[in-house]
């Protein structure tokens, strides 16, 4: 059994903010070819993660610290939807389809529980939606 803690929490969160990419993730999955992904995502400020899609997989954000903005997108890069989620909103997380460009922006130092199906597969050259500039 592997426990989330304020211990284990803490820890992916100090690597976070020592990471060029400003987040950090705490694998429960064994493999990257495993069928299910299960991970904490721990996030600081400054962090975006670009808009993107996953054509055959759902994805859940669930919030266990802190304030993220996730945003969901048409193929034109428009924002479709927002919400901030975070324990003190009452807006605990999302799920988002198959096949809905996101994106997520940290607001405040964050860990976020994520699900995915794997196996993972780095983004192809149409899997990051390039935001036009107004």
């Amino acid at each position: 059994m592997k426990i989330i803690d304020e211990q284990l929490i803490s820890g992916v969160v100090e690597q976070a903010k020592q990471s060029p990419r400003l987040r950090m993730n705490y694998n429960f999955h064994e493999s990257l070819q495993d069928k299910c992904h299960r991970f904490l995502n721990a996030l600081e400020p400054g962090t975006f993660i670009p808009v993107h899609h996953h054509p055959d997989k759902d994805e859940t954000f669930v919030i266990l610290k802190g304030e993220v903005r996730v945003s969901t997108y048409n193929d034109d890069g428009e924002v479709l939807e927002s919400c901030v989620i975070s324990q003190e909103s009452g807006t605990y997380g999302v799920d988002i389809p198959k096949n809905v460009w996101h994106g997520l922006e940290c607001l405040e130092p964050s860990d976020l529980l994520e699900c995915k199906a794997g196996p993972f597969v780095e983004h192809e050259v149409d899997g990051i939606l390039e935001i036009k500039k107004q």
